[in-house]
């Protein structure tokens, strides 16, 4: 059988893993022995290729050494990335994260395209942001920021099917607030979140210690993994204090729904709810509210995200803020180690956030 390797066809695979980087500057390229050993041609084949590519000036052949890599990438003097993140109009988070990313577009001199991040709400989202990630892709950017969709139906196959595209692409990919995949899986893409689990645990713990002895987790159908990640922060500290949290202390609906509402087992004065961002904990606030139970009185609520209008609801709502700053600026960190070296392991970096304690919940005083 003719082999269908030969000087050409290996010096053009050789010079393109050079030019990638997937072989570093200044690392070594696998030896001539190994290279005709791998390929099935002759060691002077391989001498060849490497003769040639040091005329290039890409290798240095030194005898007894080997032979080293001296193609050092030239960095753009300005980079376009594409960005995917939820607009302004469906979250808070997402208009900080996007403020600061377009701040330091300017003092780092990279463009950014915005097309993807205009959508005002999830489904909308939805509708568009396929054919955002496919023009990016045609436009040939050099990095794609991106938030994953959820709360959405079919949320894993577009998530997945995106990703899938911009990585055959070969354009360098960070995701931002959560993963696509759920824990404890990892994909292969750089994440930058909030760290959900030490979030849950924090918030698990200040329910505790203002009293609550029945606690619950409740969120919305097709919420992203990062709420399961809070979940179960949420479920391991109630447990670790001797405390009951089992699947019937989850609830999975749209507060809303008043018959979902009156499905929660409320004990008066002993209940927390943690709820998987602001947004849920404010309309289920009312809800519980028209149902015959006050916060405070009856129960205790808290929430996520530290929305603004948390602090001026009827009862100021106890959330977590998140690091949106630092989450915006290590994303483009990341980015930019990416674009040095495409084929770096990926990495995921979780950001601490804080609590910021209200009166949903504190107990009253009889």
């Amino acid at each position: 059988m003719k082999n269908k390797h030969n000087y050409k066809s290996i010096y053009q695979e050789v010079k393109s893993t050079i030019l990638d980087q997937t072989y570093p500057t200044n690392t070594l390229l696998p030896t001539e022995t190994t290279l005709a050993e791998k390929y099935n041609v002759s060691r002077p084949t391989i001498a060849k290729v490497y003769s040639q590519l040091q005329k290039e000036g890409l290798v240095h052949k030194s005898k007894g050494k080997g032979t080293v890599i001296l193609y050092k990438k030239e960095p753009k003097s300005n980079y376009t990335f594409g960005v995917l993140l939820p607009g302004a109009g469906e979250s808070e988070i997402f208009s900080m994260i996007n403020d600061q990313i377009l701040k330091q577009s300017e003092a780092m001199q990279f463009t950014c395209l915005w097309d993807g991040a205009t959508a005002s709400n999830a489904q909308i989202r939805k509708n568009l942001i396929e054919s955002c990630c496919d023009n990016y892709i045609r436009r040939k950017v050099d990095g794609i920021f991106f938030s994953p969709l959820e709360r959405v139906s079919d949320t894993d196959v577009i998530n997945k099917n995106i990703c899938h595209k911009i990585s055959q692409a070969k354009i360098p990919l960070i995701l931002i607030d959560r993963d696509i995949v759920p824990p404890p899986q990892k994909s292969p893409f750089d994440v930058v979140c909030l760290d959900n689990y030490g979030a849950g645990c924090v918030m698990a713990q200040h329910l505790i210690d203002a009293g609550c002895k029945k606690i619950y987790f409740l969120y919305r159908p097709s919420s992203a993994y990062s709420v399961k990640v809070r979940c179960l922060a949420v479920k391991n500290t109630v447990q670790e204090h001797g405390l009951p949290f089992d699947l019937q202390h989850e609830y999975c609906g749209n507060p809303e729904d008043m018959d979902f509402i009156n499905r929660i087992r409320i004990e008066r004065g002993k209940t927390g709810i943690i709820c998987a961002n602001d947004a849920t904990a404010a309309v289920l606030m009312s809800s519980l509210e028209s149902a015959g139970y006050k916060t405070r009185t009856d129960l205790l609520i808290t929430g996520f995200d530290d929305m603004k209008y948390s602090q001026h609801l009827k009862c100021s709502l106890t959330s977590f803020v998140q690091p949106c700053k630092e989450i915006a600026d290590i994303s483009i960190e990341l980015m930019m180690r990416k674009i040095k070296c495409y084929n770096r392991p990926p990495v995921s970096v979780y950001l601490r956030g804080d609590i910021i304690i209200r009166d949903s919940s504190r107990f009253l005083k009889p």
